[in-house]
C-alpha cells in the first residue's frame, strides 16, 4: 500500500517521499507515508490524487482527512496507513521523520515513483 500510495503522490510531482514502517510501534496503523508539494495547491493535487486513486484502483476511501481547507499538512487516515502532505516549511517545523526516527523506513521502488530505469523505458503496451 504504501508503494501506490507514493505512486500516486509522485504522480502530482510530491518530493522526498519516505515511508516510516510503525509495525509494532504503533497501535493505530502500519506505515506513515510522508512526503511534500511545494504549495497548499500542489498539496492538495496531491491528496486528490491519492484520494481518487486508492479508490479507484483498491476501492479504499479515507476514515478521516484533515488539513485540506489550509492545506499546509493534509493527513489521511487510511487505518493500515496514514498519509501526510506537507508543504515545505511545515515539514519542517513539525519533523514527523525525526520524531519517529527509530523505526525502520520502507524501501519504495524507484520505478514506482518514476526515477528509476523501468520508469525511462516505454511502456510495452503503448
Amino acid at each position: 500500500m504504501a508503494s501506490a500510495i507514493a505512486g500516486l503522490a509522485a504522480d502530482k510531482k510530491a518530493t522526498d517521499i519516505v515511508a516510516l514502517d510503525l509495525r509494532g510501534v504503533s497501535g493505530f496503523t502500519d506505515v506513515f507515508v510522508v512526503c511534500t508539494g511545494n504549495t497548499d495547491r500542489q498539496v492538495k493535487a496531491i491528496h486528490d490524487s491519492i484520494h481518487k486513486g486508492l479508490k479507484d484502483d483498491h476501492r479504499m476511501l479515507p476514515r478521516r482527512v484533515e488539513g485540506l481547507t489550509e492545506s499546509r499538512w493534509v493527513l489521511m487516515d487510511y487505518w493500515d496507513a496514514v498519509v501526510h502532505v506537507f508543504t515545505p516549511d511545515t515539514r519542517e517545523y513539525y519533523r514527523l521523520e525525526q520524531l519517529w526516527g527509530d523505526v525502520p523506513r520502507i524501501e519504495i521502488d524507484p520505478a514506482v515513483l518514476g526515477t528509476g530505469p523501468a520508469a525511462d523505458e516505454p511502456d510495452a503496451d503503448a
